[in-house]
């Protein structure tokens, strides 16, 4: 079955970037919609982007549009999330997952996390 594995997270100041990545496995990810999505304390979870198998198409939710870009390489199986010029409250637990719609997909179309933490 698919397998995600997100990595790159960490603590920065507000102002930092951070690339997320996602090693894709156990399905044919050229041909699969990807998803980012995130999870803050005490909150529920929050989609962010969507792009399509070739990544010629993307979109992104109101909250990080124009911050964050989405790309992926489909001759590595992997995804990307570049974000930039992070906010406290960017601070979550980022998932990669497989795409949806524009909305959070079926929890078990995540991956495992990886934690941003944007403090001063």
């Amino acid at each position: 079955q698919a397998h995600l594995v997100e990595s790159g997270g960490g603590l920065v100041q507000p102002g930092d970037s951070l690339r997320l990545s996602c090693a894709a496995s156990g399905f044919v990810f050229r041909d699969t919609d990807m998803s980012w999505v995130r999870q803050a304390p005490g909150k529920e979870p929050e989609w962010l982007s969507l792009i399509n198998p070739n990544g010629a198409s993307t979109r992104y939710a109101g909250s990080v549009r124009g911050r964050f870009t989405t790309f992926r390489d489909n001759a590595k199986s992997t995804l990307y999330l570049q974000m930039n010029n992070l906010k406290p409250e960017d601070t979550a637990v980022y998932y990669c997952a497989l795409g949806y719609s524009f909305r959070v997909p079926p929890r078990s179309y995540w991956g495992q996390g990886n934690q941003v933490t944007v403090s001063a």
